[in-house]
């Protein structure tokens, strides 16, 4: 789901202007990888042979990675540090229309900006619902919960303050940290230790080109398939489209949005901005003219798309939960 662009372009525009600076991909790859895996033992609904890990590498120049992951049978937390960490925490969420997760463009990029304005970056590596799992439309959603209730349950190993957990999403993961804040008290798994009493609900959700609603004629039909399979009853999609969700606890969402997207079109961020204003629940939406899909941090800084981590560390200074 990412778009080709130049190296040039790609390192270029990885030096933001939130302090961000370049680095290069394999410098994240070390054997030292601080990983939390979600689920004790077989996460629940598993097959009878759990998937394994494939990388399908995108990038043709061996020196810049650009995977795409499926096989995922231990979902798992791989925790990017700062180097001076200021307490918050964001669990990224990367996208791939539920058909894969694009580990780097939206998961190891974004962890480098984040982590060079100090917050600790947990990479979620959520199942892919079409491997064979049980509950399949839900289990994408039941690892998100998991994952945001060990962080709050680690806070105090990772130096984070539970008060301050964000979760930040892209395309089809745009999708699922939508329904992370609008579902996060829904019970979607048995409980299975003390985590599990904590809320999953992160303290501001962040939805960068998101796939929104699974129902409306804008929809993603890809996410939407993976997820359910084909055939959904009207029912259960309108359930599970973002829009439809928001309540009184919904937590504050920012969202970025590209009107040229001809992947996943910019009604998704708009139909979830006007369910948050009708709700009068806090949100911020960014629409730009130019950007495309998947674009994650890649985009030339002479588009100004390419400002919107600027513009979420600014939301979330605002909001109180991302130190000045």
């Amino acid at each position: 789901m990412s778009q080709e662009l130049n190296r040039r372009n790609l390192l270029g525009a990885m030096t933001l202007a939130a302090g961000a600076a370049a680095l290069p991909a394999h410098a994240f790859q070390a054997d030292g990888d601080e990983v939390l895996p979600l689920w004790p033992g077989s996460p629940p609904g598993a097959p009878a042979t759990l998937p394994s890990p494939k990388y399908d590498q995108r990038s043709k120049d061996p020196a810049f990675n650009d995977r795409w992951l499926t096989g995922i049978g231990q979902p798992s937390l791989t925790v990017r540090r700062a180097a001076r960490p200021n307490g918050t925490a964001v669990m990224l969420i990367p996208g791939g229309g539920y058909g894969f997760l694009a580990i780097d463009n939206e998961g190891e990029e974004q962890a480098r900006w984040l982590n060079a304005i100090g917050v600790t970056a947990f990479i979620l590596r959520y199942r892919i619902p079409t491997e064979g799992w049980a509950n399949r439309a839900t289990v994408p959603l039941a690892d998100a919960q998991r994952g945001l209730r060990l962080i709050r349950a680690s806070a105090k190993r990772w130096g984070v303050d539970p008060a301050r957990v964000l979760a930040l999403g892209f395309s089809a993961g745009g999708h699922l940290a939508g329904s992370l804040a609008t579902r996060h008290a829904e019970r979607v798994y048995a409980p299975v230790d003390a985590a599990d009493q904590l809320s999953a609900r992160p303290d501001l959700a962040g939805l960068i080109y998101p796939v929104v609603s699974l129902a409306a004629p804008f929809t993603h039909g890809g996410s939407r398939d993976n997820l359910f399979g084909t055939g959904a009853g009207a029912k259960a999609l309108a359930a599970a489209s973002v829009e439809n969700r928001v309540t009184a606890d919904t937590p504050p969402i920012f969202l970025t949005h590209a009107s040229d997207d001809g992947l996943v079109p910019i009604a998704n961020s708009l139909a979830l901005y006007q369910a948050m204003i009708a709700a009068q629940r806090p949100a911020e939406l960014h629409a730009f003219d130019q950007g495309g899909h998947g674009f994650g941090v890649r985009l030339p800084k002479t588009v100004p798309a390419a400002a919107w981590p600027v513009l979420f560390a600014a939301y979330a200074r605002r909001s109180g939960v991302l130190a000045a």
